[in-house]
């Protein structure tokens, strides 16, 4: 996934910045390139593409390609069948990853994930610094993850805003009203509730919506249950044809608003401020990167009602009752925040 993709680019620059002659390779799948493309510490892409996964000859010869490459060391991050697969063939000496018991055969560095962070840039981000302890580095070094936008790229993307009578001297926030599925996207008629108390707050915001054309049907549904004076100030027809699109027109923004998920994540790389609404059974220690209760917020059930946690051991052994939990997170239990938020933002 694009998130995943995106924080994992973190372990490039804490490498370079301990050894700056390392040449360091990036195993991704093939459609999140947009997001690190341009990174200067990455020296070369290899693409696992869908032929990839599913085909088991394709796997293997992809695999003893990569063998000749004479790596020193794999670090795999998920540690699935596939990566497994990859990392053996590669007969690199060190080789590091996720402690999941049978791949010990396979790596001789593991790490179990932290069940707790030691600092706010979050789970995410340390557990995949800890990675590389083995290779000398402190995992407690945070580095943040960046997205690189060329200059063309930024001004193409403002020239398109002006060019649709976007003001960038008003407030301009991103609304990612759609998560990656139904059970990470907060309930249609909540999220046109939040996006009303945004425009009564901010009476001269424009508004984008973060919808790919095939979510269309759906991000149009939000559109019509918001009420007349919002729908007059969002720009619905106004979105990034492409990834880098969007985030180029994202870097322009003044914050991003709405859905946990990889536009979160994106916008915290390009630097623009964002809140976050956390879906009830996502590990919000897992996924709240940075925040800091000003720049970065983010809300959670659990923040408001502790009751559907208490007898569990992870937030995930409630994705079957996602949509009943949701019902219960009503938008008024974070107003107040989203409203100081905004404030903030002024």
């Amino acid at each position: 996934m694009i998130g995943d993709v995106l924080a994992t680019s973190i372990l490039f620059e804490a490498i370079k910045q301990k050894y700056p002659d390392a040449e360091v390779h990036y195993i991704i799948n093939s459609h999140t390139y947009p997001v690190v493309e341009n990174h200067p510490f990455i020296d070369k892409f290899h693409f696992f593409t869908p032929e990839l996964e599913k085909s088991k000859l394709k796997l293997y010869q992809f695999a003893k390609q990569l063998k000749k490459e004479h790596y020193d060391a794999v670090i795999d991050v998920y540690s699935k069948i596939s990566s497994n697969i990859i990392s053996y063939f590669t007969k690199a000496k060190i080789r590091i990853s996720l402690d999941k018991g049978p791949n010990a055969l396979i790596y001789n560095h593991l790490f179990k994930n932290k069940l707790k962070a030691d600092t706010n840039a979050g789970l995410a981000i340390e557990n995949r610094l800890q990675l590389l302890t083995p290779l000398g580095i402190d995992p407690l070094h945070i580095v943040r993850p960046k997205i690189h936008l060329t200059d063309s790229e930024k001004q193409n993307a403002r020239d398109f805003l002006l060019g649709h009578d976007i003001s960038l001297e008003k407030p301009l926030y991103m609304i990612g009203v759609l998560g990656s599925g139904s059970s990470k996207t907060y309930p249609f008629e909540y999220m046109a509730k939040t996006i009303n108390t945004i425009v009564n707050e901010q009476p001269e915001a424009q508004l984008l919506f973060n919808y790919i054309p095939k979510q269309e049907a759906e991000a149009k549904t939000i559109y019509e249950l918001c009420n007349a004076q919002t729908k007059m100030q969002i720009y619905f027809e106004v979105f990034g044809k492409s990834l880098r699109d969007f985030l180029a027109i994202t870097s322009h923004c003044d914050a991003l608003i709405g859905n946990e998920g990889g536009a979160i994540n994106m916008a915290k790389a390009l630097q623009i401020p964002t809140f976050t609404i956390f879906s009830p059974w996502i590990k919000k220690e897992a996924w709240n990167m940075f925040d800091d209760g000003k720049t970065h917020v983010s809300v959670h059930l659990k923040d408001y009602n502790q009751e559907p946690y208490l007898n569990i051991k992870h937030p995930k052994e409630l994705k079957s009752k996602a949509a009943e939990l949701y019902s219960q997170f009503k938008p008024t239990y974070f107003d107040e925040e989203l409203k100081t938020f905004l404030k903030r933002l002024n």
